[in-house]
C-alpha cells in the first residue's frame, strides 16, 4: 500500500545495537539460537575486525542517530576476553554516537566466568550483565545440558557484584523436566538471595530444530502444571519487589532492560555479527527495513564489511506492520498508546480498529480511547490476540 494523506508519517524511534557473538562451549539441547560449539582456539581478533567492518557497512542506514543501548548476545559472549569487548566498544564509539548513560549488556554463562574478568568488562564499558543460570537445581541443570552447577552460578554472580556490577539480570526457566512447583519456588528463593536488579523468568519450550524437539525429555509439566508455576512465581516475584513489565521480565524500580524495552516498543536496532537481525526505520523512504546477516561464522568472517555478508533485506509493507507491532507491544504490561502505533507504523488507527474491537469484546484487551493494554486473560492468550492482526490484504487507510 502506498503512503497516503490518510496515514501519518513514520517517525524515527530510538536506536539500539545488537552484537552477536556466536560461539559457546556446548550447545544446549533446548537452544534454537544461532550458536556454535567452539572447537580449538576461537578467532577473537578476526571476529572483532569483522564486527567493526559489518558496522561500518551498515552505518549509512543510521547516520547521525544516537545509540541508547548495546547488547552482546550469543552464543556465550563471556567466552570473549575483556580486551576484545573493549576493542569493539572503542571501535563502535568511534563510528556511532553512544548516548549518555547508554546501557551496555553482556550475556554471560556462569560456567565461563573467571575471577578478575568482571572488573575488566566493567572497565571496558559494560554496565549490565545477564547471567544464563536457568535453574539452581543441579539435577535440572544436568537435564538441560548446562555446563555449570548451582554453586558456580552463585559464585559467578557474587564475583560480578564484588567487581562493582549492581545491574544484573538472572535468567531462570520453569516447567523443566522433572520440576515441581516447590522446586520452581526454590529456584526463585535462591535468586532472591542474590538480590539481582532484574529476573527473566520464562517457560521451557520445545523449539523446532533442537535436540529436545527431536527427543522430548521425560517429565515436562503439562499445560496446567506450567500455568500453576507461572501464577505462583509471578506472585512471589511481586512480593519481593520485582514488577512484571513484560511476559517474562521482572525488575526492581528503575531497572527494566532498556535494550529489550526498545525491541518490545518496536524501536530500531542495528544487528551485526553472524546471524544477527536488525530493524531500521528509513524516514526519507517511509519504509521499515529488516536485515539479517549470514548465520555461519566462517561464511560471515569471509564476507563481513560487504554486501555479501547480508543474508537478506526485507522491507515491511504496511499490511504486515500491525501484526509486527502487536507481536512486540502486546508482550508489555503497559500496552501502547494509539499515537505511538501511528508513529511507529505510519498507519492511522482505523487500520486496527476492527481487531481492537474484537479483542476488547473477547476480554483480551482494555482500551480507553488512547491507550491499549492487555488484560490478565489477554496475557495468558497472547498468541491468540496477536493472531487477530495477521492480514493477507492491506489494512484500511
Amino acid at each position: 500500500m502506498s503512503q497516503t494523506s490518510a496515514n501519518p508519517a513514520l517517525s524515527t524511534p530510538p536506536l539500539s545495537l545488537y552484537v552477536h557473538l556466536p560461539w559457546c562451549v556446548r550447545k544446549c539441547p533446548y537452544c534454537d539460537f544461532n550458536s556454535h560449539e567452539g572447537r580449538g582456539a576461537l578467532p577473537f581478533q578476526a571476529y572483532v575486525d569483522a564486527l567493526l567492518a559489518d558496522l561500518e557497512h551498515d552505518l549509512p542506514l543510521v547516520w547521525g542517530r544516537p545509540v541508547h543501548s548495546v547488547f552482546f548476545g550469543g552464543g556465550t559472549p563471556s567466552l570473549f576476553p575483556p580486551e576484545f569487548i573493549d576493542r569493539f566498544l572503542q571501535g563502535a564509539g568511534a563510528r556511532l554516537r553512544l548516548a549518555p548513560g547508554c546501557e551496555i549488556t553482556l550475556e554471560t554463562n556462569p560456567g565461563t566466568a573467571e575471577h578478575g574478568r568482571f572488573e575488566l568488562y566493567k572497565a571496558a564499558g559494560v554496565n549490565r550483565l545477564s547471567f544464563g543460570i536457568q535453574s539452581f537445581d543441579d539435577d535440572c541443570l544436568r537435564r538441560l545440558g548446562r555446563i555449570h552447577d548451582s554453586g558456580e552460578a552463585e559464585a559467578a554472580v557474587k564475583l560480578a557484584q564484588d567487581a562493582g556490577f549492581d545491574n544484573l539480570n538472572l535468567d531462570l526457566m520453569y516447567a523443566l523436566p522433572g520440576q515441581t512447583l516447590a522446586m520452581a519456588e526454590r529456584d526463585l528463593e535462591r535468586a532472591f538471595a542474590l538480590q539481582p536488579a532484574h529476573i527473566s523468568h520464562y517457560q521451557l519450550t520445545l523449539e523446532p530444530n533442537t535436540v529436545f524437539a527431536a527427543r522430548p525429555p521425560q517429565g515436562i509439566p503439562d499445560e496446567d502444571g506450567a500455568w500453576d508455576m507461572q501464577e505462583h512465581c509471578q506472585a512471589l516475584l511481586a512480593e519481593r519487589g520485582y514488577a512484571q513489565y513484560e511476559v517474562s521480565a521482572y525488575a526492581r524500580e528503575g531497572r527494566r532492560c532498556a535494550h529489550n524495552l526498545n525491541y518490545w516498543r518496536y524501536g530500531d536496532y542495528l544487528g551485526i555479527g553472524a546471524g544477527a537481525h536488525g530493524k531500521i526505520t528509513l524516514g526519507a523512504e517511509q519504509t521499515i527495513l529488516r536485515r539479517w546477516k549470514h548465520k555461519h561464522p566462517t561464511q560471515y568472517l569471509a564476507a563481513a564489511g560487504s554486501a555479501a555478508a547480508i543474508g537478506g533485506d526485507d522491507r515491511i509493507d504496511p499490511a504486515r506492520r500491525p501484526f509486527e507491532y502487536m507481536l512486540n507491544l502486546l508482550r508489555l504490561v503497559e500496552g501502547f498508546a494509539l499515537s505511538d502505533f501511528e508513529a511507529r507504523t505510519g498507519l492511522a488507527r482505523p487500520a486496527i480498529a476492527p481487531q481492537l474491537r474484537q479483542a476488547v469484546e473477547a476480554g483480551w484487551l482494555d482500551c480507553d480511547g488512547e491507550r491499549v493494554r492487555p488484560t490478565e486473560l489477554g496475557r495468558r492468550f497472547t498468541n491468540d490476540v496477536v493472531a487477530l492482526f495477521l492480514s493477507d490484504s492491506p489494512p484500511p487507510g
